[in-house]
């Protein structure tokens, strides 16, 4: 088993951005979910809400963010991660973001037609994460960590009357090699590279999948009608990839191999 696939997610809800190698830290890969944009309320946006947010690319280089769509040309600000940290929801539970300016919030509200800001998550936000081994996140759904295997897409795709890529279900880290299914959800602990994981989950999937991601268009109800009838695990919704925290930072590369150290049964 080898990583065939690594994408860190920096605005939470946008594109993400492939790398051969990445850095893992207790909060994930590097730059994963550091920003979220929030709306009027300070309340989060996603995909969920604004699809329109799959086609917003973005990239984080020397202290700066940089933001594109295809419509708006590109928006370029300074990265600000130790101002003061104001109030703000996701999923209605209280969090703490840092402000990234008005330039930035009036791009954004330009592409989404709604009143919208971008917050960065503070340095000393001091997440945890639920899940059976608790971590840390900066503005992921839960877990640092989200792994998803070749085999189990291919099990999905063969259910499907069209394939669906593996975009749609925004992994950070893509397995190659398992001959069956949702081995993922059976790895306990695991080592990548230099980096340590451990399990606490897993992903339990929503309307996001159904987003088309490279037009920011919602599809239909594919994958989740067909994930229903075969993936629908114990916790609410249906459950496809494995959620992971870190117990070692470390480097991961691109053709990496697995070395599981422990197993568990599926918690499907």
């Amino acid at each position: 088993m080898r990583v065939s696939s690594l994408v860190t997610y920096p605005v939470k809800g946008c594109a993400g951005s492939t790398l051969h190698s990445a850095h893992v830290s207790a909060t994930g890969l590097e730059h994963d979910r550091a920003f979220m944009i929030v709306d009027s309320d300070w309340a989060f946006r996603s995909q969920r809400s604004d699809p329109v947010l799959a086609v917003v690319r973005c990239s984080v280089t020397d202290g700066s963010l940089t933001l594109t769509h295809a419509s708006t040309g590109s928006v370029t600000v300074p990265v600000d991660r130790d101002s003061e940290a104001r109030d703000i929801t996701m999923f209605r539970a209280p969090m703490r973001g840092i402000d990234q300016g008005d330039e930035v919030a009036g791009w954004l509200t330009e592409v989404i037609e709604e009143p919208s800001r971008l917050v960065a998550a503070p340095h000393d936000l001091g997440r945890i994460t639920d899940g059976i081994a608790p971590g840390s996140a900066q503005f992921a759904d839960s877990s640092a960590v989200h792994i998803l295997s070749t085999a189990s897409l291919a099990g999905l795709n063969s259910r499907l009357d069209v394939s669906l890529p593996m975009d749609r279900f925004r992994p950070n880290i893509v397995v190659d090699g398992w001959d069956d299914p949702h081995r993922e959800d059976e790895v306990r602990e695991v080592g990548i590279g230099s980096a340590r994981l451990t399990y606490t989950k897993l992903a339990i999937r929503c309307a996001v999948t159904t987003v088309e991601q490279t037009t920011g268009v919602r599809t239909g109800p594919e994958p989740l009608r067909t994930l229903g009838d075969y993936r629908r695990g114990r916790q609410k919704g249906v459950a496809f990839g494995s959620k992971f925290s870190v117990l070692q930072d470390g480097t991961v590369t691109v053709g990496d191999e697995l070395r599981v150290e422990s197993w568990g049964a599926s918690e499907l």
